[in-house]
C-alpha cells in the first residue's frame, strides 16, 4: 500500500473522532434537564437526585415501673448473739480444751489458769462456757499472762448471724425496720443475699456522723461466716405510679426536655416535651407520654419532629430489610439521558 494513502487514511479517523467528541459535548450541554433530576441528568431510583433520609433508631416501650432508691455501705458480719468469756482470777493460761470453731455446751469447760506466783499456790482455777454455742475467737495461747478483765474467748451462735453497717447522716430520715438489703461478699462475688433490717439505732455517732443498722439474713446459708466484710445495697424508698425512660434518651433545650416518640404509622419521630421527676441510677420518672407508646433511646440526637425513622427493634423492619439487587446476566449501559436500555446481545 503506498504510504500516502496510509497517511491520509489516518488523518481521516482521527478528524472522525475529534468531530464525534464534539457532537456529543454539544448534546450533553444542551440536553434538556428533567424535573427532580440530579447532576448530570441522573435521577429517579438509583440516581443521584434528592433522596428522603431515614434514621435508623432503637426503641423501648414507655411502662409505669418502680424505682427502688438506696444506699450502698459497707459492714461487718458477725453472730446476732455472743459473749465473751473472762476468767475469774488472774494469772496465767494453764492449758485450753477448746478451738476456734469447736461447739460447745453451756458448763463445759473451755480452759483452766494457773494463779499460782513465786511463794503462793492456789488450786488451779477452770473456765467454763456460760451459753452454748460456737467458739468464734482464737483462745488465748497457754503461758500468756491474764486478768480478770482479759477475754479469753467469745462464744456466739453463728447458725444466727447479722450485719452491722453504718449509714450517713442524710439519709437517716428514711431508716426504719423492715426495709430490704442486697448482701454481696468478697469471697462470693457474684452471689446476691437478701436481707432485712432488724433494728436501728437511736442515736447518731457525733464522730462520723452516721447511725448504725442492724440487719439480718432472709435465709441461712452455710458459706457465711462471722467476720466477713460486706458490701450493702440498702433500698430506702420505692416511686411508683410513674413512666420512666433511660435519662440518657432524653433531649434537653434550655429549659425544657424532649423525647421522640415513634408515630402510630411506625415510620416518623414525633417529639414530646416532658416533665422529669425522681431519678434512680439510669432511670428517670416522665410526665407527659402515655404508657404502650414507643420511645426512641438510641438515634434521638439526629432526629426532628417528623424524621422519618426504621426502629431497628421492630422485628418487622430486621426481616423486611432491602436485599442487595441480584447481579445480571451481563453489563448494563446508562446513557446520558439516564434511561436504561436492554441486555447487550453477544458479539453485537
Amino acid at each position: 500500500m503506498n504510504l500516502k494513502n496510509i497517511n491520509k487514511k489516518s488523518f481521516c479517523i482521527v478528524a472522525g473522532c475529534v468531530v464525534l467528541v464534539l457532537a456529543t459535548g454539544i448534546y450533553v450541554k444542551k440536553a434538556p434537564k428533567k424535573k427532580g433530576m440530579g447532576p448530570g441528568g441522573f435521577g429517579g431510583k438509583g440516581g443521584f437526585g434528592p433522596v428522603e433520609t431515614v434514621v435508623s433508631v432503637k426503641t423501648r416501650p414507655a411502662a409505669v415501673t418502680v424505682l427502688h432508691d438506696f444506699v450502698n455501705t459497707n459492714g461487718e458480719i458477725e453472730s446476732q448473739s455472743s459473749i465473751d468469756v473472762f476468767p475469774d482470777i488472774g494469772g496465767k493460761v494453764h492449758r485450753t480444751f477448746v478451738n476456734l470453731g469447736s461447739r460447745v455446751a453451756k458448763g463445759d469447760v473451755i480452759a483452766e489458769v494457773d494463779p499460782n506466783e513465786p511463794g503462793l499456790h492456789y488450786a488451779v482455777s477452770q473456765i467454763y462456757a456460760p451459753v452454748a454455742g460456737t467458739i468464734t475467737k482464737s483462745l488465748l495461747e497457754p503461758g500468756t499472762k491474764v486478768s480478770t478483765q482479759s477475754v479469753i474467748t467469745t462464744i456466739g451462735d453463728v447458725s444466727n448471724l447479722q450485719i452491722k453497717a453504718k449509714v450517713v447522716e442524710r439519709y437517716v430520715a428514711f431508716l426504719k425496720p423492715g426495709l430490704k438489703a442486697k448482701i454481696t461478699l468478697e469471697a462470693y462475688p457474684d452471689e446476691v443475699f437478701d436481707a432485712t433490717v432488724d433494728r436501728v439505732s437511736p442515736v447518731i455517732d457525733k464522730t462520723s456522723r452516721t447511725k448504725e443498722v442492724v440487719l439480718r439474713f432472709d435465709r441461712v446459708d452455710g458459706r457465711i461466716n462471722a467476720g466477713m466484710f460486706a458490701k450493702v445495697t440498702l433500698f430506702t424508698v420505692d416511686y411508683d405510679d410513674k413512666i420512666t425512660v433511660p435519662s440518657t434518651c432524653i433531649v434537653q433545650k434550655g429549659s425544657h426536655e424532649y423525647v421522640f416518640v415513634v408515630s402510630d404509622d411506625g415510620q416518623t419521630a414525633v417529639k414530646k416535651e416532658i416533665k422529669t421527676g425522681h431519678v434512680v441510677e439510669n432511670e428517670v420518672q416522665v410526665e407527659g407520654i402515655e404508657p404502650g407508646q414507643l420511645v426512641v433511646v438510641e438515634g434521638m440526637s439526629v432526629l426532628t419532629d417528623g424524621s422519618k425513622i426504621r426502629d431497628l427493634n421492630n422485628p418487622k423492619v430486621k426481616n423486611d430489610e432491602v436485599q442487595p439487587e441480584e447481579k445480571k446476566d451481563g453489563p448494563v449501559d446508562v446513557n446520558v439521558s439516564g434511561k436504561k436500555p436492554g441486555k447487550k446481545s453477544g458479539g453485537r
